[in-house]
C-alpha cells in the first residue's frame, strides 16, 4: 500500500479548503500522492514529472506499468508544454475543456514529464479535468499530475471519497473530499497523434461530438487490447471490475443474483436490486454506474444481472465499462 505521507494534516479524508489544498499541493511537489475528485471518477495524483513519485502510483494501484496513465493540466497552455498540440488539439480543447476528454499527443521533444508515464511510448495522454478541487490543487501544485482512478487495478473505480479509503488504505493517504462526481465514468480518450483520430476509450464525449467540431468523422477502436504498451489507459480486456460475475443484457433475474436495472418494468425476484435511471436517463445511469455496482457487489451475491442499456450517446461508453467488467479474468 502507499507509504503513509508526513505532513501537517491527518491522513484520511479531507475536506477541501484553503490549508488542505495546500497541504495537497506541498505533498505532491514532494513526491507524495494524494487522492482528489474530478468531474469523472476520483483519481490517484502524483508529480507527473517525478519518476519515484509514478512508480508509488503503479505500486499503490498494482497497475501493469504497460497502462500509461493520463497527465491532468490546468488547460490548453498546460498541455501545450508538454505535447506536439496542433490545431485539432486547439479546437478540441476549445469544445470540450475543461472537461471528460482526454487527448493522446506526441510529447514534446522537452516534454519534463517521466517516460514511465506514458508506457515507453512516444505518446502522452493530456486532460484538463471540469472539477473546483482538482483545478485547485493542480494550481497548488505548480506542475501536470499523473492521475489514474484511486482503486485497485481493474476494480470499480470510485466516485465518492469513501470509495477511495475503502479500496486504497484510506488510513495512508490524503483525500479531498469533492463530493460524489457528476459525470460518474471515465473520460473519453481520443488520439490525434496520427493522421486520422482514432477514439481509444468512449466516455462522455460523444464520437459525434468530436466529428462535429473536426469537421469530419472519427474512427472507433476495434482492438480491445493492445500488443505491448496500450496507447490509453482504461482499455485492458477485463477492467471496471466487481468481485462478482456480470451477466449481461438480463430480462430476468434469479433469486440469488443482484439486479443492475434500467428504466421502468425491472424484473422483480432479485436478492437486490438498484435502478441506474428509472426514467431511462443514460446521463443519470453513468453517475450512478459504478456505485450501484458497489452496492450490489456488497450484498455479497455472486451474479449481477444487468439489464440491456442502449448504446446511444454515454450509453457507449457504459456498455464499454460493462463488456470489460464481465470479461474473464486473469
Amino acid at each position: 500500500m502507499i507509504e503513509p505521507p508526513r505532513g501537517q494534516w491527518d491522513d484520511g479524508i479531507c475536506q477541501p479548503n484553503a490549508k488542505s489544498i495546500k497541504s495537497a499541493g506541498d505533498r505532491l511537489r514532494s513526491g507524495q500522492l494524494v487522492a482528489f475528485p474530478t468531474e469523472t471518477v476520483y483519481g490517484l495524483g502524483a508529480d507527473a514529472t517525478n519518476d519515484h513519485a509514478v512508480r508509488s502510483v503503479f505500486a499503490a494501484k498494482g497497475r501493469p506499468q504497460s497502462n500509461p496513465l493520463i497527465v491532468h493540466v490546468p488547460d490548453a497552455e498546460g498541455a501545450a508544454k508538454l505535447t506536439r498540440f496542433d490545431d485539432r488539439a486547439v479546437s478540441l480543447a476549445a469544445a470540450f475543456w475543461p472537461g471528460p476528454l482526454t487527448l493522446v499527443l506526441e510529447r514534446a521533444a522537452d516534454c519534463p514529464v517521466a517516460t514511465r508515464v506514458s508506457a515507453g511510448l512516444s505518446t502522452i495522454a493530456v486532460r484538463a479535468p471540469n472539477h473546483a478541487v482538482a483545478q485547485a490543487v493542480l494550481k497548488a501544485t505548480g506542475r501536470p499530475l499523473a492521475a489514474p482512478s484511486a482503486n485497485p487495478s481493474g476494480r470499480l473505480s470510485p466516485t465518492t471519497a469513501e470509495h477511495v479509503a475503502e479500496g486504497l488504505d484510506g488510513g495512508s493517504v490524503m483525500i479531498l473530499d469533492g463530493g460524489p462526481c457528476t459525470v460518474g465514468i471515465e473520460s473519453t480518450v481520443l488520439a490525434v497523434d496520427e493522421d486520422t483520430p482514432v477514439v481509444l476509450r468512449p466516455g462522455a464525449v460523444s464520437a459525434g461530438a468530436l466529428a462535429d467540431v473536426l469537421g469530419h468523422p472519427v474512427e472507433l477502436s476495434a482492438s480491445a487490447v493492445a500488443i505491448g504498451p496500450a496507447r490509453s489507459p482504461g482499455t485492458m480486456a477485463s477492467h471496471y471490475a466487481p468481485r462478482a460475475k456480470l451477466r449481461l443484457n438480463a430480462n430476468a433475474v434469479a433469486g440469488d443474483e443482484g439486479l443492475l436495472a434500467f428504466g421502468a418494468g425491472a424484473p422483480p425476484g432479485a436478492a437486490i436490486t438498484r435502478n441506474l435511471s428509472d426514467a431511462a436517463d443514460l446521463g443519470e445511469a453513468a453517475e450512478r454506474l459504478y456505485r450501484y455496482l458497489r452496492e450490489i457487489d456488497q450484498s455479497g451475491v455472486r451474479v449481477i444481472a444487468v439489464a440491456p442499456i442502449p448504446s446511444t450517446g454515454i450509453g457507449a461508453a457504459i456498455n464499454d465499462r460493462l463488456d470489460r467488467a464481465a470479461a474473464p479474468r486473469g
